[in-house]
């Protein structure tokens, strides 16, 4: 294993490098989240997704939207029932209260629409700033940073981030060193990478195309 402190040196052309090699693999930066450009779709499945595989998500909202085919439908939701619908997704009690409270407060605040501002969008129960992010990039075309697992994992192998696995610092500093244009795909792009190579446990250094600007490398 390597573990190399200094690998943030010249930083601004490895992260050229590093982007050009994920568009390379990766041409297609789509969400992995199946929510049909339908804006509270997408914020009800990233509500979900916490501690939940996107591919479960996808699962139990083909479902879960016809039960629910509306943001009315799921203010007025019964809780019991919402509940059921999402208990697959783990947290489910919380998940059921947060999408319900979140979709009243789209209809009395704001019109039975998504918001695009980032104030306004953490108003929202069980909103954070990551699915903010996600809104505001995949929604809005905003640049956005969305720091999910795999993207503060691999931003700290790839020394991006100063060695840290705050969401929050992660998120404020590859927004300084990752072009605005390229952002959001670039967060899209690391999810897929994440899976197919940099994983949590027993990643495919052996094989990746980004080992030689990595400070962690197990081969």
């Amino acid at each position: 294993m390597k573990n190399n402190n200094n690998i943030n040196k010249n930083t601004d052309n490895r992260v050229d490098i590093i982007i050009d090699r994920l568009k390379g693999y990766y041409p297609a930066a789509d969400c992995s989240l199946e929510y049909r450009r339908e804006p509270y779709k997408l914020l009800i499945m990233a509500r979900l997704a916490a501690q939940c595989t996107d591919a479960r998500v996808n699962a139990v909202s083909k479902d879960l939207f016809k039960r629910f085919g509306s943001i009315e439908d799921f203010a007025d939701a019964d809780t019991e029932e919402l509940e059921k619908a999402v208990f697959s997704c783990g947290l489910y009690k919380t998940k059921a209260k947060n999408i319900k409270d979140m979709c009243r407060m789209l209809l009395e605040e704001f019109d039975s629409r998504v918001p695009e501002e980032m104030d306004d969008l953490l108003k929202l129960p069980g909103i954070g700033r990551k699915i903010a992010n996600l809104i505001r990039g995949d929604i809005f075309g905003k640049p956005a940073i969305v720091t999910d697992t795999h993207c503060i994992r691999i931003s700290d192998r790839l020394g991006l981030c100063g060695g840290t696995s705050n969401p929050y610092l992660t998120e404020k500093r590859l927004a300084e060193i990752i072009p605005p244009e390229e952002s959001n795909n670039f967060c899209h792009r690391l999810v897929l990478f994440g899976r197919e190579y940099c994983k949590a446990k027993n990643p495919e250094c052996g094989k990746c195309f980004l080992n030689d600007l990595c400070g962690f490398v197990k081969i």
